[in-house]
């Protein structure tokens, strides 16, 4: 399970002490310190590794609002405070909830569940970017690792697609549809420009009237598929090729 490590700012001794109360009884969450001023707590905050602190508003020389200007992008805020003039504030510095004095054990609580999804949440797209950095396909009865980001181009034939790779000369194939691996490839990064051919648009050097070459390699872009690549090239060219780009397109039959 995810686990939490979290500080408390807060210049009233006792409200500190409520927070801290309710740390040391909820499981899965650790205290790393009680602080009576955001100068005493900075050096362990920007120190970073810190997923929540619950800071109070209301404190001299440097507030709490001036305070969470300067954390981290990652650690979540909390704010604790006697007054609830200071909501919007607070908000539009993207906290996580904001508690009014006395605070509740399920107040806490409920601050504590929304730090622990956000955390499960962030976790998870780590997880899914890290598993779409690769692929794992089975080619003469072997399974190959395949690292996304050195597919040129993958070609569909019939039950079997050909993936070709930066650096190597002899493709990989394996038995799957087009369509199977177009699921498993980042949308952000391929695009189908033909009902056989699917691209790594980042790999993308030249251009060539309706195709793409890739070393000595053309690609086709079919009709079907031309107002999505359209798209694509326009949105990264710039303005002043544009009229030359234009000229140059002709149509090419589907292959």
């Amino acid at each position: 399970m995810d686990s939490l490590k979290c500080v408390v700012v807060d210049d009233e001794p006792l409200a500190a002490a409520l927070i801290a109360s309710y740390v040391e009884k909820t499981p899965n969450i650790e205290l790393a310190g009680t602080f009576a001023s955001a100068q005493e707590a900075v050096k362990t905050i920007l120190q970073g590794g810190i997923d929540i602190v619950f800071l109070d508003i209301e404190m001299p020389q440097l507030n709490g609002l001036e305070f969470a200007r300067i954390m981290p992008r990652d650690t979540r805020i909390v704010f604790t405070t006697a007054y609830d003039n200071h909501a919007v504030s607070a908000f539009k510095l993207n906290a996580l909830d904001y508690l009014l004095k006395p605070i509740s054990y399920e107040e806490f609580m409920g601050a504590v569940n929304k730090a622990f999804e956000l955390k499960r949440l962030s976790r998870r797209a780590n997880e899914a970017s890290e598993n779409s950095a690769y692929i794992m396909v089975k080619s003469e009865y072997k399974l190959v690792q395949i690292p996304v980001s050195r597919i040129l181009y993958v070609e569909g034939l019939k039950d079997y697609v050909k993936i070709y790779l930066e650096g190597q000369d002899k493709s990989v194939m394996t038995l799957m549809s087009m369509k199977q691996l177009e699921k498993k490839l980042p949308e952000t990064k391929f695009l189908r420009v033909h009902r056989s051919f699917i691209v790594n648009t980042s790999k993308i050097s030249v251009i060539e009237r309706n195709r793409i070459l890739f070393d000595k390699t053309y690609v086709p872009v079919s009709d079907s598929y031309k107002a999505a690549f359209s798209e694509f090239v326009s949105s990264r060219l710039i303005s002043g090729a544009k009229a030359e780009a234009d000229s140059s397109q002709e149509e090419s039959p589907e292959e």
